[in-house]
């Protein structure tokens, strides 16, 4: 993949970590080499989160999420994702309550 700002391909650090650095842009992820990382303000068009304002965003199987807070950001005109099967059932609540009604009455005499 190489540079979002000047294009350079990425190559393979002799030792250590890479300088290069992964950012979210217009929800595609991003790769900056080390030249424009110090000759840019690169962060600047970086994507932020919309509940803490943070750059440190991942970006896994269509999916943005930040690593500061774990707010997941959705694409807007997606719909939300569905359910959990059984969430939503009709009166599950009731029955839970009723339940533990039961129970802690049960306990009680």
């Amino acid at each position: 993949m190489p540079c979002y700002r000047c294009g350079v391909r990425q190559t393979d650090p002799a030792k250590g970590p890479s300088p290069w650095k992964r950012g979210i842009v217009s929800r595609e992820m991003v790769l900056v080499c080390p030249e424009c990382q110090r000759t840019h303000d690169w962060t600047a068009d970086l994507d932020r989160c919309p509940s803490c304002g943070s750059a440190s965003l991942s970006r896994a199987l269509g999916e943005t999420t930040c690593k500061v807070c774990g707010t997941v950001i959705t694409e807007p005109g997606t719909p939300d994702p569905p359910a959990p099967r059984g969430a939503g059932a009709p009166g599950l609540a009731a029955d839970v309550e009723a339940a533990l009604a039961k129970t802690f009455h049960r306990d009680e005499g």
